[in-house]
């Protein structure tokens, strides 16, 4: 090992160690992990990898008491290094951090870390294939983040997924099965995304419609005399917008209804 690398790796210790976790000490890692005799790489990323495995549990003891803020900007970092390293046990992590975020940080922000950690290990995998995302890693997390929600990242992260298969190796029956299931998910996805926006926008159109039925009925109005060609012009335009504002709600409510999430159970369950 040379000199240099050696001295890198130990400041980066000392950087961790220290619990200087920024910017910096990321900068470091990847001029060590930019060594180019791989041979001797491969044994320098299991000891990193055994080192932050264990300061990662003391990390997380030691921010137990910080603020929720203060413990995100911690996870993020060791997050980032265990996807430089190439540890594909990204979840190792341990549940204690899971809980912290759930409870502190509601819950969004640990799908988020995983997301960027997964997208981190596709953007370094081009020079490292070690650092590859399989499929169902993809795969998991696209479940994780729809049973949270995420209905468009769920997307996403099932393209991904799809995109981990060669069109070669399609005819596998295994590889079939697994593609239809992916395909299956991201379908649920698209329809779940799609009524979210249905039911936003008929929540949002009530809305708007009853205050401006509000406002109508708080002052009298003063109308100018208009002739009977205007007055009966005028009658039909709000008979029709009536008529127009009645199909819209009832296509709203056959839309929004119960029997959406018994269309989107079905659907995955095939």
């Amino acid at each position: 090992m040379s000199t240099a690398v050696s001295h890198q790796i130990s400041l980066f210790r000392f950087q961790v160690e220290s619990r200087r976790l920024d910017e910096g000490a990321l900068r470091i890692l990847e001029s060590v992990l930019a060594w180019d005799d791989y041979k001797s790489l491969d044994g320098v990323v299991c000891i990193l990898k055994q080192f932050m495995r264990h300061e990662s549990l003391r990390i997380i003891e030691e921010i137990a008491g910080k603020a929720a803020e203060h413990k995100l900007l911690i996870v993020d970092f060791l997050v980032r290094v265990f996807a430089l390293i190439g540890d594909t046990e990204i979840t190792y992590i341990p549940v204690q951090v899971a809980v912290i975020l759930m409870v502190e940080a509601g819950g969004n922000s640990c799908l988020a870390l995983r997301y960027e950690a997964l997208l981190m290990r596709e953007q370094k995998a081009i020079c490292d294939q070690r650092l590859l995302v399989s499929y169902s890693e993809w795969l998991t997390f696209a479940e994780h983040s729809l049973e949270s929600g995420f209905c468009s990242i769920a997307k996403k992260a099932c393209e991904k997924a799809l995109l981990c298969f060669d069109v070669n190796i399609v005819d596998d029956p295994e590889n079939y099965f697994v593609i239809e299931k992916i395909k299956n998910l991201k379908d649920v996805a698209v329809i779940s995304a799609s009524s979210k926006s249905v039911q936003a926008q008929a929540a949002t159109y009530f809305k708007n419609k009853n205050i401006q039925q509000n406002s109508q009925g708080s002052y009298v109005p003063v109308e100018a005399k208009s002739s009977g060609s205007t007055l009966f012009r005028d009658g039909i335009k709000r008979r029709h917008r009536r008529q127009l504002d009645e199909y819209r709600h009832l296509k709203l409510s056959g839309i929004t209804d119960g029997n959406m999430q018994n269309i989107l159970v079905g659907q995955y369950a095939k």
